[in-house]
């Protein structure tokens, strides 16, 4: 039984889909105007993993995401690179799927773009207007925030304090052109003739920021889903208007349950350009050649908690996650001697922890619990591995479980030879050869060579393995 933290109640709830067997999912994207940064990776992360333990629990994830193809940045970086913005959005979005690849984040299911849905978008903002929830002005057309019911309520913030705030926001003419200052657009005019632009019965212009994601949601999922995710940043404004808007169309709940990731501070700061610290996955896989490592590190911190990002915790993480791939090498290693039949009381040990991964799972995705599940897990790997006689069947068992749990947060390649290169991978098996002809002189040479490239390799009764340098 999954029982998912809902920021809507702020309270822990038993998790009902709304189709038995079936979870809709919408996640908010990024707006496509330059590489994205840590916070958006831990933001894709973090939801990649609650759709996998969903998959893993038997469920069936229809995920959808965006991209914010047009924006007040994307027109802004366009014009600093005399481009058009489709150029800019078209970049970064194929930048996105480049960068998040080797972080082995899964395809949505359906991943728009705002600009494949403008007709959607009109259709929606139309009816608000009908129903008296927004209103056309000089081209422009807003929300009437304070006519929702409950406006707010997501972020459990006081209206006159919002009110207040918005005002303190506005520049005259933006003042001049709304009802109130709390109101939102859902349709911005255009102002500038080479500005991007489409046609409407409320002039040219384009939608705004929150009417993308509830019309997508919508569009592919159906008026009410089950979970809608992003980062706590977006519980208000973005979240607060996509309620006010849905319902307000529909008459119906958008969501059933609300999952806000948590920060990602730099070196103990809030990541800002103003600080310089700044920093893009782009860069990161630049200058790291460990990409499960920096996913490693994303996947294991609880979602909801913040995550501090340094040189160290890097080097924590991948430290943490070369103990698993040693222990999981250690004992693959030992499938060339292992005979028929099965440990039973093992096995009985591996289903332990099995339940105790799924047990911190279904307790909010509570990763850092099931992380402690896999380690046991590796221990009794470590421990196999060093035994006088071991079974093919559980060294099976053990294996798959491992690579199954590990698979819940997104790592694979444990073995790790797929990442070998051409030479090391020359090296590791010329040194086995020496070692079996007794040639130890060769042998400590190519040990020397490996170690210079990374490479420790260590002699057993079984064999020769090895391991990456820590």
């Amino acid at each position: 039984m999954i029982q998912v933290y809902n920021t809507l109640s702020r309270e822990k709830e038993v998790f009902k889909p709304l189709t038995p067997g079936k979870v809709s999912m919408y996640v908010c994207g990024p707006t496509v105007y330059n590489y994205i940064h840590i916070g958006n990776a831990r933001s894709a992360i973090a939801f990649d993993v609650i759709r996998r333990y969903f998959e893993y629990r038997g469920y069936t994830v229809k995920y959808v995401s965006n991209f914010t193809d047009v924006d007040d940045k994307i027109i802004k970086r366009a014009r600093e690179e005399g481009v058009d913005e489709m150029t800019i959005a078209n970049k970064y979005a194929d930048a996105f799927h480049a960068d998040t690849l080797p972080l082995n984040i899964k395809p949505a299911t359906i991943r728009s773009r705002a600009t494949e849905v403008i007709p959607d978008i009109i259709t929606f903002v139309q009816d608000l207007i009908d129903k008296g929830y927004a209103y056309e002005s000089a081209g422009d057309v807003y929300f009437r925030a304070k006519q929702f019911k409950g406006y707010g309520i997501l972020a459990h913030q006081d209206l006159t304090e919002m009110t207040a705030n918005a005002a303190g926001r506005l520049d005259d003419d933006e003042q001049t052109r709304k009802e109130d200052p709390i109101d939102f657009a859902v349709w911005k005019a255009s102002r500038d003739a080479d500005e991007i632009a489409w046609a409407s019965p409320w002039g040219n212009g384009r939608p705004g920021w929150h009417i993308e994601c509830s019309v997508m949601s919508q569009k592919y999922l159906g008026k009410t889903i089950d979970v809608h995710g992003g980062g706590i940043d977006l519980a208000f404004p973005h979240h607060t208007n996509e309620i006010a808007q849905s319902e307000a169309r529909t008459g119906q709940k958008f969501v059933n349950y609300w999952l806000h990731n948590g920060f990602v501070n730099v070196d103990n700061e809030k990541m800002s350009k103003s600080l310089g610290n700044f920093t893009t996955l782009h860069d990161m896989l630049t200058d790291y050649d460990d990409p499960m490592a920096i996913r490693y590190l994303l996947a294991t911190t609880h979602y909801r908690r913040p995550i501090n990002y340094a040189p160290d915790t890097l080097a924590q993480a991948r430290a943490a996650l070369e103990r698993i791939r040693t222990g999981y090498r250690n004992l693959q290693f030992r499938l060339a001697d292992a005979v028929p039949g099965q440990d039973t009381a093992l096995e009985t040990t591996i289903q332990q922890q099995i339940e105790a991964f799924e047990l911190a799972m279904d307790d909010d995705f509570n990763v850092p619990n099931a992380v402690a599940a896999i380690f046991e897990l590796i221990t009794l790997a470590n421990t196999y591995a060093e035994a006088t006689t071991v079974y093919d069947g559980t060294v099976t068992t053990l294996l798959t479980t491992i690579e199954t749990l590990m698979g819940v947060l997104g790592i694979d390649g444990l073995s790790g030879a797929s990442d070998l290169t051409a030479e090391q991978r020359r090296l590791i098996d010329a040194r086995a050869i020496a070692r079996t002809s007794q040639d130890y002189q060769t042998s400590d040479e190519l040990r020397d060579q490996l170690k210079t490239l990374g490479i420790i390799i260590e002699d057993t009764p079984q064999g020769q393995r090895w391991h990456r340098a820590k």
